[in-house]
């Protein structure tokens, strides 16, 4: 990771929740998974939705989303960015995914650069 401090996000973390929506209305969507950052400087994610029939995403197939990579932390931008080395979605490999995050005591918010992609995943450390 970066060397401008990784200490807030090291550690392994159980999604809460997953919202989704456009124009700044966010509404809950059943997902569960976890992401987890290293001291080594590697980020790895796994999320499912429960619904049998959820349909693919760019980061999903079949409900699940999976990827690995190595990660660097812009604590002052309050942002990271995983260079994805193997994904579920091969389309993702190779791909430079930049999130914003905000740690506050055990919990992780994510959220994406460009606020009119329309997510946010709350997680708890675990």
């Amino acid at each position: 990771m970066a060397s401008q401090g990784t200490a807030p996000l090291v550690g392994a973390w159980r999604m809460t929740s997953l919202e989704v929506g456009t124009e700044g209305k966010l509404e809950p969507v059943p997902y569960s998974g976890q992401i987890v950052f290293t001291k080594s400087g590697t980020m790895s994610v796994q999320a499912m939705n429960p619904e049998p029939d959820a349909p693919d995403t760019p980061y999903t197939l079949n409900g699940y989303e999976a990827f690995y990579g190595t990660v660097s932390v812009d604590r002052s931008a309050g942002t990271f960015a995983v260079t994805v080395e193997s994904s579920l979605v091969r389309d993702l490999i190779g791909q430079r995914l930049t999130r914003v995050f905000e740690v506050s005591g055990d919990t992780l918010v994510l959220t994406p650069p460009d606020p009119a992609e329309g997510w946010r995943a709350t997680y708890e450390r675990i």
